[in-house]
């Protein structure tokens, strides 16, 4: 599985990435955790607002704080 953290650095970005983290680890997955921050590759996923959430190239949450159950339940569907 492949996960992506779309966003440029801010707080809720960061916060974004360490609550992916924790789900990952919570659910014992095996999964590679990219960030992107480069405007124009976020900008090829249609995201506009960040902090967003991709799970194998699918952009699954955008513009919101996932909690980490709300990521866990993301990754169980996907």
């Amino acid at each position: 599985m492949l996960i992506k953290i779309l966003g440029t650095g801010c707080a809720k970005c960061k916060k974004l990435e360490e609550n992916t983290r924790t789900a990952i680890a919570a659910l014992g997955m095996e999964a590679s955790l990219e960030k992107v921050t480069d405007l124009d590759r976020i900008m090829d996923y249609g995201v506009m607002i960040t902090p967003a959430l991709v799970i194998d190239e699918k952009v699954v949450a955008s513009g919101k704080l996932l909690t980490v159950d709300e990521i866990k339940e993301l990754l169980k569907a996907n």
